[in-house]
């Protein structure tokens, strides 16, 4: 019996998805059952959510139960914050489980998780020195930074001496949490997020739009994606809901943009089915790690990329996501990849692919993405 806890976002995202996907994982493939004990921040006032970051939890005695109850050898946390913390998985150690923590993002270190802030990459906090965060007010008012700072200050070391074992989602994340000096030493693994389905082919060549599925936050970089829709003239559909909901619905004014808040699998389905272009995190992200922040920029603009193989009426937006993994910065896929490459990448991908340096930087550039 594997147990997975996870504290639920205020917006659902992608990090509610793998948890299920972790579950199905668990007892379609791996032959254990699984259960899920998840808390929801929905359900928090402010005033206890803040009382829970400065305790480190609330009611741990809940995780230790359920422990007991379902005889979980395995205890595989997700996000732990506000009402987890590490008080439960302490008390999932003294119930007789072992403790993995999946770190889908930076918050051991970062209050918002991201290392993201004012519409740029930022490493200010390190290690336990979250007083950037606090003063630049990253996450949420001032109040609201300071209890997240000095949540994410006394309990990092405590937190961290409960994990026998970190998940992280890339080698990419895993260096920057290193930069950041998190307390992952040497009991980190990356372990890829699990994929449940396979198409049997594209439908990319009849699709009638581009498709976006993600939370509409500003390190999404879903501003982008209408900004090339706009240029190219071509429809895009965005899914997700999120804290730039409306100032992205207003930025896309003029623009044949159709939003959709969140949808369940069939809805999704479907309009994956009828996309020409979806796009995608996969690739080699920054050496500045993943999730993916709206930092990212093309070495060109992504509308002006063409790839000789792509659907014509596509090349000003997207470039093949067959070509030459994992450098091609443009990475479409899904409703799938426009094409399956059977015999080497098309000739404008193959020239995507390769990474171009910038006169003031020794690194390469980066791809383009808004998932």
């Amino acid at each position: 019996m594997i147990l997975l806890l996870h504290n639920r976002y205020r917006t659902t995202g992608g990090e509610e998805r793998a948890v299920d996907d972790f579950a199905w994982l668990v007892r379609e493939h791996l032959g254990e059952d699984a259960e899920v004990l998840e808390r929801d921040s929905v359900a928090l006032s402010r005033p206890r959510a803040a009382v829970a970051m400065l305790r480190g939890g609330l009611q741990p005695d809940d995780v230790a139960a359920a422990v007991r109850r379902t005889g979980a050898r395995i205890v595989h946390a997700h996000n732990l914050n506000p009402s987890f913390g590490w008080r439960a998985l302490a008390a999932a150690r003294r119930a007789g489980a072992g403790v993995v923590l999946h770190l889908h993002n930076y918050r051991l270190v970062c209050a918002v998780g991201t290392c993201f802030t004012r519409g740029a990459d930022c490493a200010r906090c390190h290690g336990r020195d979250t007083l950037p965060g606090v003063r630049l007010a990253c996450r949420g008012d001032r109040a609201e930074a300071a209890v997240y700072g000095a949540g994410l200050t006394a309990w990092q070391r405590r937190l961290a001496a409960q994990v026998d074992r970190f998940v992280v989602p890339s080698h990419a994340a895993l260096e920057r949490l290193r930069e950041l000096a998190a307390p992952v030493d040497g009991r980190a693994t990356v372990v890829a997020h699990p994929v449940r389905h396979f198409a049997a082919g594209s439908a990319a060549a009849d699709g009638e739009y581009a498709l976006v599925a993600s939370r509409l936050a500003p390190e999404k970089g879903v501003n982008v994606a209408i900004e090339a829709a706009r240029r190219a003239a071509r429809p895009l559909v965005v899914v997700g809901d999120g804290p730039l909901r409306g100032p992205l619905r207003q930025y896309a004014r003029g623009a044949e943009v159709t939003f959709h808040d969140a949808v369940g699998p069939d809805r999704f389905a479907k309009l994956r089915r009828g996309a020409a272009v979806r796009s995608s995190r996969r690739g080699r992200p920054r050496r500045s790690g993943w999730p993916p922040r709206s930092r990212w920029r093309p070495a060109r603009p992504w509308w002006q990329v063409a790839s000789g193989r792509c659907p014509s009426s596509w090349r000003p937006m997207l470039s093949c996501p067959r070509a030459t993994p994992p450098r091609c910065r443009t990475r479409w896929s899904g409703a799938g990849a426009t094409r399956r490459r059977a015999s080497g990448a098309c000739s404008g991908c193959a020239s995507a692919a390769r990474p171009r340096r910038s006169r003031s930087s020794s690194r390469p550039s980066t791809r383009t993405s808004a998932s």
